[in-house]
């Protein structure tokens, strides 16, 4: 296409479109850079495709319809609804209390004094397999041992997890 048949194109079209595109979007500024975008994506469209549009108005509008279906959908999805203060304040505050916080930590210190009871070896499996999520044949090839002997080890630390976590 011509510089100059584009330019025709475009002082023939260019208000319509602008006007429809105004009216979809309700927005006068990004409707004026869509009219640009649709434009240009005619222009690439007709370097790329190397295919004659046969009627260029209908694509015109066709390629602003589409821009301004994908500007709403975006608009929507980003949209956010205002929650009024007081509807905020009735949330439930999920994070544990200072009180839970304390407890948890308590426990946790004290499985990790009993798991440093084990011996070695069935504190490294213990650790590989309960606490870094690794499975019995993963834990036997990183340690290179068998499975048999990463089960038997397992049993072994539970077994003393177990016991030393029983109230007394």
């Amino acid at each position: 296409m011509t510089g100059k048949t584009l330019k025709g194109l475009f002082l023939a079209h260019r208000r319509e479109l602008q006007a429809y595109l105004t009216k979809k979007l309700k927005d006068a500024e990004t409707a004026a850079d869509f009219t640009q975008e649709v434009f240009l994506r005619f222009v690439e469209r007709d370097a790329t495709n190397g295919t004659t549009v046969l009627n260029k108005r209908a694509y015109l509008f066709r390629t602003a319809h589409n821009l301004a279906v994908d500007h709403v959908r975006q608009k929507a999805r980003q949209k956010t609804d205002a929650v009024a203060h007081n509807e905020m304040a009735r949330i439930v505050d999920d994070r544990p209390s200072q009180e839970d916080e304390a407890h948890a930590s308590q426990k946790l210190g004290r499985l990790g004094a009993i798991v440093a009871e084990l011996p070695d070896r069935t504190r490294q499996i213990f650790v590989l397999n309960r606490i870094e999520g690794l499975s019995y044949a993963e834990t036997a090839d990183r340690l290179g041992i068998s499975e048999s002997l990463v089960q038997k080890h397992l049993a072994k630390a539970l077994l003393h997890v177990t016991r030393r976590l029983r109230p007394q």
